[in-house]
């Protein structure tokens, strides 16, 4: 097969539904477009769509929080953003900022947006006067007062004149192109671009001024871990006034800003790098309250959200109010028969297709890697170093890498995420509601040892990844009612990684891909091989606590007795509630025994009472 290169594939449903959102001028909700790992959204992004919406009146700003990545060469794109050191939330901020002052700013050379239009915008939310005057005071360093009967729009345009003077006009120009060759403008038209865009500059002057004003209680609410509404608006205040500008000026067939926001769960998990903001959680609510409300209230400009994060599938639509909140669109990229229909003869052959879809799946960076490697030269070298080499060969390596590369330090990180909600309760961290009973996994340690917290979180991973193949990988956590597993610190922890995906429609958490999901098998293989005797015993003791629990809530739920007829389990019973109210029976059908399980400081201590 001759060498062809890697081609991005379109998409028609996908990309109808995006066009039709982003070429309305302003809509009423935000869009979200999720998935997991690996299929295709930021390529479809850039390859298919960006630079339509950049063509005539559109204009589109695009923000990738990912960005920082860059800067670690040797991970791979499977990694989770929970493996690299966060960044910092005033470097997120000021990316977005950016972003959204060059679209101003083309609003601006287009004469959409003037000077009266920010200060209107800029006095509906906040108060002026105060701000104004200190900075009259701050740039003509006079010390005459200034009247206080003096109206806002009077001192905003001082304000405006006083800044002009002390600005260099060449910059001014720079900035909005006046100095291009071939524009001829009236000294009107000069005039009123260059008002317009000083006003940008004396809008975001006060809104500075006004967080200034609050930094010490920013700082004190940093401290004690609060929250306050109000300060969290002013932290997204610019970014807000900017987006209501765009929002305003926007004109069907003229001006049409829309906004593309990239893993934008790396700005929810963001670190604070002074006390200048509050915290990143904060900071992303607000900004998503915010433009929630824009929406609502008086339509926003299309604006699409894309990310991997599996809060974004489900819970963020419950957190923000209902479940239609946001405009949902997830994707899981191809099918197997549409994954087929564009790979089997162009990069990969019927027989090969036939091991990828059972081995891998058609998750597209995989088979996009996996033809990286078939076309390089490591094809050759397996070929050169065995006559029987086949294509078998090199699946094999991939998934070799898989494992070593991607699989292996996620589950390094997901047990370092379960070690430390040991540690967290045993410190008091953890509502004891949360720990009061049910799931072995709310009896972690009591102690804060290393070595015992380091086992328990490896009998807890294994357990749950051994329940997640018992499941056939797929738990339906809305139609079962099992909404608790996302309470589960290793559901947690693997959704946080980035090897669990849980789906809004339909509901279930599992793998992101085939590949992955063997993956987890053979760590679960390799686990189960390496535990001693000791960690043997205590992980089948958890898988029988296990099923114990899981036998006595379908024997409770399908409405049937608890066996009260024999007399002996009843006097139990009476003596079991007279001790302590929350005892549980449990029934165990094996040799008739009867399980009594008092819970005591997340403690179960089982006493049989044998027939």
């Amino acid at each position: 097969m001759a060498k062809k290169a890697w081609k991005i594939i379109p998409r028609p449903l996908l990309e109808t539904v995006l066009n039709n959102h982003a070429h309305h001028h302003r809509v009423s909700q935000p869009l979200i477009l999720h998935g997991p790992k690996g299929v295709g959204k930021t390529a479809l992004i850039l390859n298919r769509l960006l630079d339509d919406w950049n063509k005539g009146p559109h204009i589109t700003g695009y923000v990738d929080f990912g960005s920082y990545i860059e800067d670690h060469h040797h991970l791979s794109p499977w990694t989770s953003w929970s493996s690299v050191p966060p960044p910092t939330l005033p470097s997120l901020s000021l990316q977005l900022e950016r972003c959204l002052e060059s679209m101003v700013q083309k609003g601006v050379r287009l004469g959409s947006i003037g000077s009266q239009q920010v200060f209107s915008t800029l006095n509906k939310w906040h108060g002026l006067n105060s701000a104004l005057r200190r900075i009259l005071q701050n740039h003509t360093h006079s010390s005459t007062k200034i009247d206080d009967k003096v109206s806002t729009s009077v001192l905003w345009s001082r304000a405006l004149f006083a800044m002009s003077a002390r600005s260099k006009t060449d910059e001014i120009d720079a900035i909005l192109g006046l100095d291009e060759k071939g524009k001829a403008l009236t000294l009107e038209e000069t005039s009123y671009f260059r008002e317009a865009l000083l006003s940008l500059q004396l809008a975001k002057e006060v809104i500075q001024i006004h967080q200034s004003w609050r930094s010490n209680v920013v700082a004190h609410l940093n401290r004690t871990g609060g929250f306050s509404r109000s300060l969290s608006n002013s932290s997204t205040d610019w970014p807000y006034l900017l987006l209501e500008m765009l929002s305003a000026a926007a004109e069907m067939g003229y001006f049409q800003p829309k906004l593309v926001i990239n893993n934008i769960d790396v700005l929810r998990n963001a670190v604070l790098a002074d006390d200048s903001t509050v915290c990143a959680s904060m900071y992303h609510d607000s900004f998503l309250w915010r433009l929630i409300a824009l929406g609502v209230n008086e339509r926003c400009l299309p604006v699409i959200l894309l990310t991997s994060d599996s809060y974004y599938s489900y819970r963020a639509f419950m957190d923000f109010g209902f479940p239609d909140i946001f405009i949902s669109r997830e994707t899981f990229g191809w099918t197997s028969q549409e994954a087929k229909m564009h790979m089997v003869t162009d990069f990969f052959t019927e027989s090969e297709w036939k091991l990828i879809a059972e081995v891998l799946g058609p998750n597209p960076r995989h088979l996009y890697e996996l033809y990286a490697l078939k076309q390089s030269s490591y094809e050759r070298k397996v070929m050169e170093d065995s006559d029987s080499s086949t294509f078998e060969d090199i699946l094999d390596a991939y998934l070799a890498y898989l494992q070593v590369a991607v699989v292996n330090p996620a589950m390094e990180s997901a047990l370092s995420s379960l070690q430390k909600f040991a540690v967290d309760a045993y410190n008091g961290r953890i509502s004891k509601d949360r720990l009061r009973f049910g799931a072995p996994w709310r009896h972690p340690p009591h102690t804060d040892n290393p070595a015992l917290c380091s086992e328990w979180a490896k009998i807890q991973l294994t357990d749950f990844i051994q329940s997640l193949v018992n499941t056939e990988f797929g738990v339906n956590y809305l139609a079962d009612c099992s909404l608790e597993i996302q309470d589960d610190p290793s559901a947690v922890a693997m959704l946080e990684v980035g090897l669990l995906y849980a789906q809004r429609d339909p509901s279930f958490i599992r793998p992101i891909s085939r590949g992955i999901q063997r993956c987890l098998v053979r760590w679960l293989v390799q686990e189960r091989m390496n535990m001693s005797f000791q960690q043997s015993l205590k992980y089948l003791w958890q898988r029988i606590s296990e099923v114990s629990l899981a036998k006595a809530y379908s024997f409770y739920t399908d409405g049937m007795s608890l066996v009260l007829q024999d007399v002996c389990v009843q006097q139990a019973l009476v003596e079991s509630a007279r001790k302590d109210s929350r005892a549980i029976l449990l029934w165990c059908s094996k040799d008739w025994c009867y399980f009594v399980m008092y819970i005591e400081r997340s403690e179960t201590l089982p006493y049989i009472l044998a027939d």
